[in-house]
């Protein structure tokens, strides 16, 4: 397969594993996207040619810059010794007992390449660990000392491996030399990329100076800044590249470069754009994981001297022994710091710590840069066994995590890797740690739902026979940003409240309509073949309701086959020659729609005006939002009889400005109370000023 349509044919698996993890919950997007590429190689015999060097430099290096831009970097300086002794000492820990395990199960494997293998298997992906903490009540200080860990291990494992692997190629190991070499391309690496941030953010401040400010010039300046910097560093420094794009992405957003605050829309667009970029690298990455496997596990099943089923054992053994070294480190260190704050170490946290350490993209890579032969042409031992146990290893912590966190933390919230979830800035995190204490501070969440109900009231203030279309209009959009915002936190119910009483409000509103739609035909103002029509669909909606309720919310596809119709009638309707519109059966079908909108919103409204009914409590959000529709349906018919598309184009526009301008006053209420800190305030912020401009472009597109 050709390169253009390979990557192609990738990034649509990304999307379809994306929309599968939303239905499958419970297994993590990383590991659907393992098992699409495992299909993939079988079943359309993709293959890919892997090469180290492209590998690190367009998927590890912007990965790694990524992450350090969003680690808090007040942690990391607080806890730098033990971070550091993680990232370093526990690594070379874990190659040296893992490596002699690996040795003493394998014997024909040499003893450096087992240590190079154990080394490859020591980096763990840095998100599965921030996920850990909506999980689990675990220990900030180990939290975010797993988190650093995480970070910088990456580097420290692909030297480790680095060595092990050039020891079994030459069959000797000057240890000397070795430890010199490592010094020498970690500081030089770590000076290299604070330097080269350094000038890049001296750049980009000149740039500024000239008047060139463009937001999309440095958000391609921004994306370009770890690849510019791994390859000076790698190919002209021979340090790592790795340790440097680390230190270059933990000081690209400090609050001293001035180009990060210059441009308020570069932080949005820049932060939308890595949103882009490593949702679309890591699961490529997970992809050719299982691509890959065929090619890492056929030559071990095949091989008659090792069984399949003892190169399994070999997998589970190096994974347990691993685990159980991370376990015990981590162990180690909470006795010797979480004590001496008078509190107890705890086993249980520190299992957490070890079964969150998912095994990734650095894994990957490396293994698949174990070299086919020696220096003296023949085959590299055991290579074949290695690339499987990696695999293995791999595709094995995702499952322990899948299985044993909701296990240890009684939680069914899903396991998140790097890319499957949008990362908080290192500003966010201090900020959310620094106020847990303050019962006033609301959620990000809270806040935003409010400030959306706040845009509401202040165009419904503004709603007038006039603009009645475009001011529903804009109120439903905000009431399914509202809604969407209410159904992520209601998360503990198969099928939570909020969407029980829109299903049972619904009914109710379509009971109305078929009244509603009766009268129309006892009274003969409608003609039979109408009313059939109508009255069928409205019953399809009334089975729907009902299937929807026994399916925990979900639509079925004939409802969502019914929607598309919907959304086509509709625009046939607005689309509609004037000839259309003079026909009888045209005009009595938006006679009906209309009629039967206003017998539903008053039969919905009869209905909650009774007493048992009242006592309920249904959900004032659903109430109001079901109220808005029915709303919108009329005024949409009223509309298709007019030629007022300039007015209610102008009219929307209008009303947007006045429901940005509330939102940014409900912040800044919100702020001068008490109830959200500065930084959620900017991040709020952020998001009205985002959606201004989006809305801004489109209407730019419209004239």
């Amino acid at each position: 397969m050709h390169l253009v349509e390979a990557v192609l044919f990738l990034m649509a698996l990304v999307i379809v594993s994306n929309v599968l993890s939303h239905y499958i919950v419970a297994v993590p997007v990383s590991l659907i996207q393992v098992a699409l590429g495992l299909g993939a190689a079988l079943f359309f015999h993709l293959t890919i040619n892997l090469a180290t060097d492209w590998f690190m430099l367009l998927f590890i290096a912007p990965l790694l810059y990524y992450d350090g831009r969003h680690f808090p970097r007040r942690e990391l300086w607080e806890l730098r010794g033990p971070i550091i002794g993680n990232a370093i000492f526990l690594v070379f820990a874990t190659m040296l007992v893992g490596g002699y395990l690996i040795h003493f199960l394998i014997p024909p494997l040499p003893l450096p390449a087992s240590f190079a293998l154990a080394a490859i298997l020591s980096p763990t992906d840095p998100i599965a660990v921030q996920s850990l903490a909506k999980r689990t009540h675990l220990p900030s200080g180990v939290l975010h000392l797993v988190s650093g860990e995480s970070l910088i291990n990456d580097a420290s494992g692909l030297i480790g491996f680095k060595y092990g692997i050039a020891a079994t190629l030459t069959g000797t190991f000057a240890f000397g030399h070795a430890v010199q070499d490592f010094f020498y391309v970690a500081l030089v690496g770590a000076m290299a990329g604070f330097v080269l941030i350094g000038i890049i953010n001296l750049s980009r401040n000149w740039l500024l100076q000239q008047g060139i400010n463009d937001v999309i010039l440095h958000t391609i300046l921004q994306v370009l800044t770890p690849f510019f910097i791994y390859l000076i560093v790698d190919e002209f420094m021979h340090a790592s590249g790795v340790i440097a794009v680390v230190v270059a992405g933990l000081l690209s957003n400090t609050q001293y470069n001035r180009y990060v605050t210059a441009l308020p829309e570069l932080r949005i667009v820049s932060e939308r754009t890595w949103d882009l970029i490593v949702y679309t690298l890591n699961g490529i990455i997970f992809l050719i994981l299982g691509i890959e496997l065929p090619v890492a596990m056929r030559d071990t099943i095949a091989d008659h001297e090792v069984s399949t089923l003892q190169a399994l054992g070999f997998v589970v053994l190096v994974y347990l022994g691993i685990l159980i070294l991370r376990t015990l480190w981590i162990y180690g260190y909470m006795l010797l710091t979480v004590r001496s704050k008078g509190n107890q170490p705890s086993w249980r946290a520190a299992l957490l710590s070890g079964i969150s350490g998912v095994r990734g993209a650095i894994t990957l890579v490396g293994v698949f840069a174990v070299p086919a032969a020696l220096a003296n042409g023949d085959p590299f031992p055991e290579r074949s066994l290695m690339l499987f146990i990696a695999a293995g290893v791999v595709v094995l912590s995702l499952i322990v995590a899948i299985v044993a966190l909701p296990i240890v933390t009684r939680s069914v919230a899903p396991l998140q890797t790097r890319g499957s979830t949008i990362a908080a800035t290192d500003d966010d995190t201090e900020s959310d740690e620094d106020h847990t204490n303050d019962v006033r501070i609301i959620s990000l969440s809270q806040a935003q739902m409010f400030v959306y109900q706040m845009a509401v009231r202040r165009v419904e203030s503004e709603r007038r026979e006039s603009n009645q279309k475009a001011a529903l209009d804009l109120i439903a959009e905000y009431q399914n940003l509202i809604r969407r915002l209410e159904l992520a936190e209601d998360t503990g119910a198969a099928i939570p409240p909020l969407v029980q009483d829109e299903l049972d409000l619904r009914k109710v509103g379509v009971q109305g309509e078929l009244y509603a739609l009766d009268d129309l035909w006892r009274e003969n103002q409608i003609m039979s073949k109408s009313y059939a029509k109508a009255r069928k669909r409205l019953k399809h909606r009334m089975d729907d309701l009902d299937s929807m309720a026994k399916r925990s919310g979900r639509p079925t596809l004939r409802m969502l086959f019914d929607r598309s119709a919907l959304r086509l009638s509709h625009f046939w309707y607005t689309v509609a020659s004037e000839q259309n519109r003079s026909h009888r059966f045209f005009n009595e079908k938006l006679f009906i729609e209309k009629e039967t909108a206003k017998g539903g919103l008053k039969y919905l409204s009869k209905f909650l005006r009774q007493k048992e009914n009242k006592a309920h409590h249904y959900n004032r959000q659903v109430i109001y939002s079901l109220i808005v529709q029915y709303r919108n349906r009329i005024a949409s018919v009223k509309a298709l009889n007019t030629h007022k598309s300039t007015q209610y184009e102008h009219e929307l526009s209008r009303l947007r400005a006045i429901a940005f301008a509330a939102e940014r006053t409900a912040i800044h209420d919100l702020m001068e109370k008490g109830y959200i800190t500065m930084t959620m305030a900017q991040r709020l912020n952020q998001n009205v000023n985002f959606t201004e401009n989006a809305a801004t472009l489109t209407s730019l597109e419209e004239v």
